[in-house]
Order: structure tokens, then C-alpha cells, then sequence
């Protein structure tokens, strides 16, 4: 690349190379996209960049290995900075796209850039062949995607995002309100999904609308049922398999709550990191449990309700939340870093980067495979697979 490109006419170009990426560009005056480029540009010029093939990017983004080596909080001169691996990448692609060895359409298809970050982050593709046949082909109910409007915005509000979704979140809702009358109670209500995506919201909407019709309603908290944090380190156990949990008392509580039982249930102190039962399942002399009352309607709450096909199998409407990655994007930035205050600015991104992938391969494609129902609330789609379909069919 020659040195011409470090100067304004390469600000210049790639701001329109970018619009093509990301609408939100165009609300960017050049200035200011100039900006957020001074911040990226490698110590040796743009110059410098060596541009990859784009089959070997493809392949990199495809192995779990390459998010795993992504540093969540790096320091350069007592500062913490964004993962060298994740700059570079932006750097690949900002040349690439400059100098017309990437087109935006392929970069589009693989990846997204964030405006407020100023970065890519590679898009995560959800569907498989797999599971769009399981699913039944097609969705069975479709809306107007209305999250479309927000592409060129910088975040996204609460109130936006519920506007948005307004149909398919309706939608979904009578359709578990049909279904829990045909399954019957007690009935067991899991709703899986990523971070912003919606899940929380259409829970508590549910919850409500239960409660408000007289039914008793009560919440199974997965992370209740951990094993200590010291005991899973020690053994390079994550938190986001069954082996992570007490499973044989899980599995006896959702059980028993199925039988319309009152059930006493370990309960984990998230500050010192431990349960109220050891290793072994037995309760520790002093230990606070947690009570679970009888209840027509039974909601599971956590990261990975449905990933083990036993517990699956208890469960009596298994729903799957999605929401694109951009847009949940845009969520979090407004929620937990412009109110929350929750994460450091470059830890956010080095997490956000690393996780997608992980979380797709360990967590949601796994319970993919075991949902009844799935929510894309992007392409305000709703998803069933065909037993279900069979069991709506006249009722819905």
C-alpha cells in the first residue's frame, strides 16, 4: 500500500467504502470518522497493513481457538487497550476495503462493524441446515422486521427495541398461553437466549399475565444450583455445562415442581462463590437453601435451561430468544455502559468479541437443537417445529 493512503484521501475513501458497510457511517461527518481512525492507525502507517486472503480470514473466524486467545484485559503503559488480534483485524479490514482487495459485500456477510466502539466484530450466523430443517423450513409466523430502522442508529433504548418487537413478542405470547392449556399444569416454561435479546422482557410480561389471571407463579433459578466456583476451576470446568451444577438435585427439583411439591433447593452466594451444598450434594451445616412453593406455571431462568436432552425432557414449552449481534450491540451500550456503568470500555469489546462465537458453539446451538420454539426477533420471525405445529393446528 503506498504512503499517499495515510493521508486525508484515505480517510476519504474508506468513509465511503464504510457506508456501504455500516448505514451508521453515513451519520458520521468525514471529521469525525477521521477521528475514530487516528485511534486505530498502526504505529508504522496504514502502509504497514499486510492484507490476508479472504478463505484465510474465513478460516480463522471459524475456529474456536482464535476467540479463546482474545484477552479480555490487556495493559499497554498501565492501560487497558483492545486485544492486538481484534485492532488488527479492523486494521485488515479498513485497507482491505480502501484499497478494493475486500469488497463491503463480503465483509458485510462476515462481519459487523460497531460505530461506537469503532471495530469489527465477526457476525455470528445462528442457522444451520440442521436446524432450519427441524424447525420445520420456514417460520410459521412472519412480521415486518421493524428492526431494520435501527441500522444507522449508534444504540438503541429499551422502548425502541419493545416497539420494534411488539408483533412477534405478542405473537409468542399467545402462542405460550395456547400451549399452556393444552399441555396442562403444572407446566414448566424455559426461555433461552443470548444477552439482549429480549428474553428477560418477555418473561416478566408473561409472568405478569399469569399472575394477573390467578395463577400461581414461581421461578427456578439454574444458578442456584452451581458447585463452588474453587471446586469447577480446579477441575477446568466452565459455568456453562451441567457439570457445572448440582445435576442429580436439579433434575430431582424440576421433578418434584412437576408434581406439584414444595421443594428445597441449594442456593449459591455469588459473592463468596459457593453453594449451600457441597461436591457431594449435601447440605453445609449453616447454609441458607432456597424455597420453591407449588405452582401452576414454573419458569426456568438461566444461560442453558434445555442444553442437557434429560432435563429437555422435563421441560413443557422449551423457546429460544434471538436477536442479531449489531443489534444487541447497540442495546448493551445504552444499558450497561451509558447507564449501568457496568464494564470498562475496552474490557466491553475484547468480551463482546471473544464470547459470540464461544457462546453460539457451547450454549445456543446446542439448545437450538432441543427448543420447541424460536424467536428471531430481527427477522421478526417465530419458528415451530412440526409436532408443535400439529398440536396448534385449529387452536392458534
Amino acid at each position: 500500500m503506498d504512503n499517499h493512503h495515510t493521508d486525508q484521501s484515505f480517510v476519504d475513501l474508506l468513509y465511503q467504502r464504510m457506508v456501504a458497510v455500516n448505514a451508521a457511517i453515513a451519520e458520521m461527518e468525514v471529521f469525525e470518522f477521521g477521528y475514530g481512525l487516528e485511534t486505530l492507525e498502526p504505529e508504522d502507517g496504514w502502509q504497514s497493513v499486510a492484507l490476508e486472503p479472504c478463505v484465510d480470514i474465513e478460516r480463522r473466524i471459524k475456529d474456536s481457538a482464535f476467540f479463546y486467545s482474545i484477552a479480555l484485559r490487556p495493559m499497554a503503559n498501565g492501560k487497558p487497550v483492545m486485544d492486538a488480534q481484534v485492532r488488527a483485524l479492523t486494521q485488515t479490514l479498513m485497507v482491505g476495503l480502501a484499497t478494493g482487495f475486500y469488497t463491503p459485500e463480503w465483509v458485510r456477510q462476515y462481519f459487523t462493524f460497531d460505530v461506537r466502539g469503532f471495530y469489527f466484530f465477526v457476525r455470528t450466523h445462528y442457522y444451520t441446515d440442521e436446524i432450519i430443517s427441524r424447525l420445520g423450513g420456514a417460520p410459521y409466523r412472519q412480521f415486518e422486521p421493524k428492526q431494520k430502522l435501527f441500522e444507522a442508529r449508534h444504540a438503541i433504548s429499551y422502548r425502541e427495541f419493545m416497539e420494534a418487537n411488539a408483533e412477534i413478542d405478542r405473537c409468542f405470547m399467545d402462542l405460550v398461553m395456547t400451549l399452556v392449556d393444552i399441555l396442562g399444569r403444572p407446566v414448566i416454561i424455559a426461555i433461552a437466549g443470548q444477552t439482549g435479546a429480549g428474553k428477560t422482557e418477555i418473561t416478566a410480561r408473561l409472568t405478569e399475565y399469569f399472575v394477573s389471571a390467578g395463577q400461581r407463579v414461581t421461578t427456578v433459578e439454574i444458578d442456584h444450583f452451581l458447585l463452588d466456583r474453587d471446586y469447577r476451576e480446579a477441575r477446568g470446568i466452565d459455568s456453562l455445562g451441567m457439570k457445572a451444577l448440582h445435576g442429580d438435585l436439579f433434575k430431582s427439583c424440576l421433578q418434584e415442581v412437576l408434581l406439584g411439591r414444595r421443594v428445597i433447593t441449594p442456593s449459591y452466594d455469588f459473592i463468596s462463590a459457593m453453594s449451600s451444598h457441597d461436591e457431594m450434594g449435601r447440605r453445609r451445616p449453616g447454609s441458607q437453601e432456597q424455597v420453591i412453593e407449588p405452582a401452576e406455571i414454573i419458569f426456568m431462568e438461566g444461560n442453558f435451561p434445555f442444553i442437557d436432552a434429560e432435563v429437555a425432557k422435563l421441560i413443557g414449552i422449551k423457546a429460544m430468544y434471538l436477536t442479531d449481534d449489531d443489534i444487541r450491540l447497540k442495546r448493551k451500550w445504552r444499558r450497561d455502559m451509558d447507564y449501568r456503568k457496568k464494564y470498562e470500555r475496552t474490557y466491553f469489546l475484547n468480551r463482546y468479541f471473544r464470547e459470540q462465537f464461544i457462546m453460539l458453539e457451547q450454549v445456543y446451538r446446542p439448545q437450538m437443537a432441543h427448543c420447541d420454539l424460536l424467536v428471531d426477533t430481527t427477522a421478526a420471525a417465530l419458528w415451530a417445529i412440526p409436532a408443535l405445529q400439529n398440536q396448534l393446528n385449529g387452536r392458534f
